[in-house]
């Protein structure tokens, strides 16, 4: 199989917003009067970013919803993407799923597949997503303000969970482990939550590093700092919740370790005034997607993590970093 039937038989679709799509040597995008073009891109490389067996459904999905979630970090609606692969070999059983679960989910969103490349070589999968956003109400990393709220959606830490469990750095029961799995390896991009924070939430970013480290470049951009309330952000942690089997087998510095600095949860960090609570509550409850208050953005520069007594925690947690 060359590398043109490649496309045509895995990746060539008719498309509708696009003026020109895949088989042209540009895509032709215009967005709607009064809107601006948000823009991503983001790679996953094997051995980096996932383990070799990953189920290839699985692995199409989370190339484009590593994507989508950022535009779900500026509030934009997705419109398309371009889609670059490197394969070591044309595996048709493997492309036939990857495809799959890619597609799928660029159906769900209504993100149109209008072009990109394929090569041979290690396996890597570069997406850049375009959506659109109303001029002036993109989310941005630079617009929180001491005395906002500080809020998560979904939960965190069971996508750490699932990596140290599959390295063979803990034992987790099979039914807990595959719902930490599920979490790491198909997150849910929250698109519509992005969209209903427009003129509610003052930033957003999304927690694709953990969230101490994500947070760092909210409060970096912003010029302000922050208090996490970690009695809080501990119980975002689904798997245990889930489950009652799960009780005893995580202590305090694990939960710790996985909801503040675990990664790969995609979820929106974003802060908003007080008086945007109940409205945040009614935008979280229209998208299907919980919301949780985990504390405040302060003037004072620097991040405090206190536990339930108020009381600053010594340890602090780093987030990852692909070149450390």
């Amino acid at each position: 199989m060359g590398e043109f039937d490649l496309i045509r038989r895995f990746f060539q679709r008719p498309v509708r917003r696009a003026e020109l799509g895949v088989g042209d040597d540009c895509a032709l995008l215009a967005p709607a009067p009064g809107m601006h073009l948000a823009v991503s891109s983001d790679m996953l490389v094997e051995g980096r970013h996932f383990f070799a067996d990953v189920d290839p459904e699985a692995l199409g999905h989370k190339a484009l919803a590593v994507n989508l979630s950022d535009l779900a970090a500026c509030g934009a609606r997705p419109l398309a993407f371009t889609l670059a692969l490197a394969l070591p070999r044309a595996d048709s059983a493997w492309l036939e799923r990857f495809s799959a679960g890619l597609l799928a989910l660029a159906d769900a969103h209504g993100c149109e597949l209008v072009g990109g490349d394929t090569t041979g070589g290690p396996l890597n999968i570069c997406i850049t997503v375009f959506g659109e956003v109303p001029g002036g109400q993109a989310l941005l990393r630079s617009g929180a303000r001491a005395g906002d709220d500080l809020w998560v959606s979904g939960t965190l830490g069971d996508a750490r969970l699932a990596l140290e469990a599959l390295r063979g750095e803990r034992a987790l029961p099979a039914p807990l482990l595959a719902r930490a799995r599920e979490r790491l390896e198909r997150p849910t991009p929250r698109v519509a939550l992005g969209q209903a924070l427009r003129g509610l939430a003052h930033s957003a970013i999304d927690v694709s590093d953990g969230l101490v480290g994500d947070l760092g470049h909210v409060l970096r951009a912003s010029g302000a700092g922050a208090r996490i309330d970690t009695s809080i952000a501990t119980k975002l942690i689904a798997t245990g919740a889930m489950d009652t089997a799960a009780e005893g087998i995580f202590d305090q510095d694990t939960l710790l370790r996985c909801t503040l600095a675990g990664g790969d949860d995609y979820e929106l960090l974003f802060s908003a005034p007080p008086e945007h609570r109940a409205a945040v509550q009614a935008a979280g409850e229209a998208t299907a997607t919980p919301v949780t208050r985990i504390g405040a953005i302060e003037a004072a520069p620097g991040l405090r993590l206190i536990d339930a007594q108020g009381r600053a925690l010594a340890q602090q947690y780093l987030s990852y970093d692909h070149f450390q």
